[in-house]
Formats: C-alpha cells, structure tokens, sequence
C-alpha cells in the first residue's frame, strides 16, 4: 500500500488546458472518490496516475517514488474500467491469470492468486466460464479480481459501475466498499454520481472545469459546502437556492425574498446589511407552517412509501421538499414551507462562495 500525492498537476491537450494545477494528498489506505460533471477532468487525472497521460506540469507521487516518468507497468497500479475490458477469447480464470503469467510467476503461485481473489469475490464456481457467459455484475467482479490478483499498492476504478442497471449497481457499492475494508489498499475512484461519491468514500474531492472546489469527508462537505456549486452537486435531491437580500439590525440577521417573505439568517452566516444572497436549504430540512415560511405552489407530489417528495415553485423558483412523513397535497395547491435556519446556508451571488462568519 502507498500514499498518492498530487501536487500542482497540468494538462493540456494541445493548446487547451484541462488541469489547471490539481492539488490532492491521498493518504494509505483510504478510498477516495473524484467526482464532478462530464468534462471536470476527473477521469483524465486518474489516466495520469495510471501513466496513460502524459503530465503537462506538477508531479505525481505513489508512496515515495516519483512517477510522472514511468511507464503504466512500473507504478505498481492496478486499474479497473468502464467496459471490464476482458478478453472475451479467455476464461474467467486465464482473464485473472494473464497478468501473473506476463511476470512469469509460477504456477502454483499464480492458481493460489486467482484463488484467493475468486474466493472473496465469489468468483470460485465461474472460474471455467468465459466473459459472454457471465452477467454485468460478475463481469465486473471478473475485472476487479483482475487487479487484486496484481496485489497492488494503488487501485485506480475509472466509473466501474456505469454500465450496470440501478438494482446491481447498489449491490456492487457495498462490494467495492467492502472489498476495499478488507484488503485496506489505497484506492481512487472517479464517477459522475455523487451518491456513489456520499456512499463509498473516506474522503471526496469535488471538480469542476479543471479545478478543485472542494475535498473533504462524505459528512463535511454534506454538512459545509464551500461554494454553491458544491452545496447543489453533493446531495439527492439537491439543495434548494432561493435569491433575496441580507438584512441586519438590532443583532438580528433575516434574508428578505423578492415577495417580501423574511427567513431567519444561519446563525454562523457573515454578510454584511443589504447585500445580495443566495439562500441555501435542503429539501430535507424543510418542515410544514401554517403560517410563516415560503408560500409555495405544489408542482408534483411523490409518495415514495418511506418518503414524500414534493416538487414546487416560488417566484418562478424551482423547489423541493422531502417530508418523512405523507402528505396528500393537490397540485396547483398553495403550502408553506420553513427552513431550519441551523442547517442552511447563504451564498454570495457573484463568486457563489459560502459566507461564514
């Protein structure tokens, strides 16, 4: 096992920069998650661990080796893919072998590898099937058996679960997941899905154009978004934003909306009197009132069983609500809605960077 250390790390293809001086220290033994929308440069940083891109500028580091000259073989990686880029001509067990047998390691040690990692992913009965007889989850399990084989001192998984159907893709996280608590290797994960990112990760490092917004534990950046665009990535459904303007007088602070409806500011929240905010609530953190709150108009209601949703409008602003409790709300129907001022946030609306006190 070893640390990866990411310090000021480029890339351009051509004349087009796609990094723009990535910083990230992944400590051993820990899984951390790349996430962000199609394009933020998640998976091309991960290539660049992995030594299938060439580092425009910055250093790369897998324990104390520099590696940003070596080649893919020598930086002790193992990588599972999208596809599981198996050889459909080979066996479940050649499929796992292959790479043991280039390193021309003897039989014995190779059958006792493939044996082992087929048994913790209950692979053992599929050993003499080939890739076309198997379904996409124990494909999936066939590609990862692949690098535990490898007993690597880094996992690289470039959106391993994209392929699969929603049902398999829950099981095959709380796989990964534990596969991961069992054999404690250091391992990088990219994918689009932040519930994949909440779920899976110690620790999960946002991106967006090329740049890093913000790293932190599952919780941290659940809890203390540092900008709006991590506050509305990280969560499902995503957090409601509702523009207005910061008042404060007499040591009381509130955010006055467009129709006049005043909601209490976060107690930790800065700003100063008059300015221009973006008012940040959860959809979870929202509760029924007869009378103070936002006035909103029911768009769609969906009982879930466990939960309400409740899609709705303010203003012309988009909003959404989940109550643990069910509620029979008629479309077109007026409610209202109060936040709990201790879990939201204010934004500034021209950098979208949180305003702490």
């Amino acid at each position: 096992m070893a640390s990866v250390t990411i310090q000021a790390v480029k890339k351009n293809f051509g004349e087009v920069p796609i990094l723009h001086g990535v910083d990230i220290d992944i400590p051993d033994g820990s899984f951390t998650v790349l996430v962000g929308p199609s394009g933020c440069g998640k998976s091309t940083l991960l290539r660049m661990i992995a030594g299938l891109e060439q580092i425009s500028g910055g250093e790369i580091r897998i324990g104390q080796r520099r590696v940003n000259d070596l080649q893919p073989k020598e930086r002790d990686i193992a990588m599972v893919f999208q596809n599981y880029a198996l050889y459909p001509h080979m066996t479940v067990r050649a499929n796992m072998a292959f790479s043991l047998e280039l390193a021309k390691l003897d039989k014995a040690t190779i059958d006792g590898k493939v044996g082992r990692a087929a048994e913790i992913l209950a692979l053992t009965p599929l050993l003499d099937r080939f890739p076309r007889q198997l379904s996409g989850g124990q494909r999936q399990r066939v590609a990862m058996g692949r690098a535990i084989v490898r007993d690597p001192q880094v996992f690289l998984f470039d959106e391993p679960l994209s392929n699969l159907d929603a049902k398999l893709r829950v099981a095959m996280r709380a796989e990964i997941k534990e596969l991961h608590q069992r054999l404690k290797t250091t391992s990088i994960y990219v994918t689009h899905d932040q519930i994949e990112a909440m779920t899976m990760g110690d620790k999960i490092v946002v991106m967006r154009d090329g740049r890093i917004e913000q790293a932190g534990s599952p919780l941290e950046l659940y809890d203390h978004p540092a900008n709006q665009f991590v506050a509305g990535f990280i969560g499902s459904p995503a957090m409601n934003f509702l523009p207005g303007t910061l008042r404060r007088g007499a040591g009381v602070a509130h955010v006055e909306l467009s129709d006049g409806t005043r909601l209490p500011a976060p107690p930790d929240s800065g700003g100063i009197d008059g300015q221009p905010v973006v008012y940040g609530t959860r959809p979870e953190h929202m509760t029924l009132s007869d009378a103070d709150g936002i006035p909103v108009r029911v768009v769609v209601m969906e009982p879930t069983g466990m939960d309400t949703f409740i899609a709705c409008r303010h203003e012309g602003v988009e909003l959404a609500a989940v109550f643990r409790e069910r509620h029979d709300f008629a479309p077109g129907s007026t409610i209202r809605l109060l936040p709990d001022p201790q879990r939201a946030h204010l934004f500034d609306t021209s950098a979208g960077q949180r305003l702490a006190a």
